[in-house]
């Protein structure tokens, strides 16, 4: 079925005339029909307007023209990123109605390289913790994470081959390993936060997740651009994440098992799988550890997030705080009370971080460790903890979750890796890699 292959697989039929892009969204649509009234993945989803999209692309193939590297791809769109032909409410009753009228950056150049946006998928209020209506496609009754839930949960159940999230702390990294599917997150700065809600400019990333890596290196190849529009992005040559990922490493990864200070908040489960797991790799993995020092990371993090949740989200503070979930207005009032020295030396001390981990690169391809605490909580009320995520989204430093591990309730289990800043490609060829690992090296 054209709904279950893969986006790198859709494309290449699409582009041979193998397959239309009608046919593949027309079956997205079937599924999406079939399970959203278990699953709740979308805040706007117009089939009228998705099947509109794809006969143009029909249209550009069979004229010939030039095609994008996604051309006929539906893509999923988290609901914090504008869209000048949908709604953008980002995730709360005070942006109702709210109506952009320019595409966010990363949404631009989906369009530009052929992708079909396929509709807006559910977020978390203002992108932050209190829940969106969706539910994890393994079972309704647990979270599927957040914030970026409707785009984990859309992938998983089939409904998109790809979708696009943010992350201010474990946002696409979470719902990733609660939904089974591969998540990535790229080095801070790497992507246009452009037309994105702002939480916190030191934080703030674009992920995207898939059923496939390959298909991750497709879409975030796609996102990463240059846009003088971002502060964030520094102009410089980068790796075609695609090219190197299709190579396979010169010699084998070395991988670091770190636990983190947040090892102790993990399930016994995922302790014992982790442990178990790290054995099998035999020599290709080293257990190292974090000086005392990383124990202030989860704190220097709250520092940071909880004083721009309260600068950029003043306006809605002071407007309509009475509409706030009561977990993000103590968040925000909390925020309203730090100091400034307090958040420039959490500014200091992330930079520090970053330089001792600078040390662990330097011996080792990637870092291994939890995605989460354990698999996805059972519960609506909240998304679950994202504490194993906190530090790589601290130093900005690129990660990925993949789908490797299972509970023993037969629930996703993720395995995350994470390398320095600026080296995604081998990261995503260090997560091939690892996923394809049998022992036989």
């Amino acid at each position: 079925m054209p709904a279950t292959l893969s986006a790198s697989e859709a494309a290449t039929a699409i582009r041979a005339g193998k397959l239309t892009s009608v046919d593949l969204v027309q079956q997205c649509i079937d599924r999406i029909v079939k399970l959203e009234d278990k699953v709740r993945a979308w805040s706007f989803f117009d089939p009228a307007y998705a099947l509109e999209q794809a006969r143009d692309a029909d249209r550009r193939r069979q004229a010939k023209v030039p095609l994008g590297a996604l051309h006929g791809i539906p893509v999923g769109i988290k609901d914090i990123f504008d869209t000048r032909d949908m709604p953008t409410e980002n995730g709360t009753v005070l942006h109702a109605g709210r109506r952009p009228t320019e595409d966010a950056t990363a949404v631009a150049l989906l369009r530009g390289a052929g992708a079909v946006i396929m509709g807006k998928t559910v977020t978390t209020e203002l992108a932050v913790y209190s829940p969106g209506k969706t539910r994890n496609p393994h079972d309704p009754d647990h979270t599927p994470g957040g914030s970026s839930s409707g785009s984990a949960a859309a992938v998983a159940g089939e409904m998109v081959p790809l979708a696009i999230g943010s992350q201010t702390n474990g946002s696409v990294i979470r719902p990733a390993a609660y939904c089974g599917v591969y998540g990535y997150k790229p080095t801070r700065g790497l992507i246009s936060l452009y037309g994105a809600l702002a939480q916190s400019a030191p934080l703030d990333s674009i992920g995207m997740f898939a059923r496939t890596i390959e298909d991750l290196a497709l879409i975030a190849d796609q996102l990463m651009v240059f846009d003088g529009r971002d502060p964030s992005q520094i102009p410089y040559a980068r790796a075609a994440l695609s090219d190197i990922l299709a190579q396979k490493p010169p010699t084998p990864p070395r991988i670091a098992f770190v636990k983190t200070p947040a090892w102790p908040k993990a399930a016994a489960e995922t302790q014992e799988a982790f442990s178990q797991f790290a054995q099998t790799l035999g020599s290709h993995v080293t257990e190292v550890a974090l000086p005392d020092s990383f124990d202030k990371a989860i704190d220097c993090h709250s520092v940071i997030m909880l004083s721009d949740l309260a600068k950029s989200f003043a306006r809605e503070y002071e407007r309509g705080r009475d509409q706030l979930s009561p977990t993000l207005r103590n968040m925000i009032e909390d925020g309203q009370k730090r100091l400034a020295v307090d958040y420039n030396l959490a500014l200091e001390q992330a930079r520090r971080f970053y330089q001792s981990l600078q040390q662990i690169f330097a011996d080792y391809d990637a870092i291994f460790t939890p995605a989460t605490t354990g698999t996805a909580p059972r519960g609506l009320e909240a998304t679950g903890s994202p504490i194993f995520c906190t530090l790589w989204t601290l130093t900005g430093v690129p990660a990925i979750s993949l789908p490797l591990l299972k509970g023993a309730s037969g629930l996703p289990l993720g395995v995350q890796l994470v390398a320095a800043r600026g080296d995604d490609a081998r990261l995503l060829r260090t997560a091939r890699w690892l996923a394809g690992y049998r022992g036989a090296e």
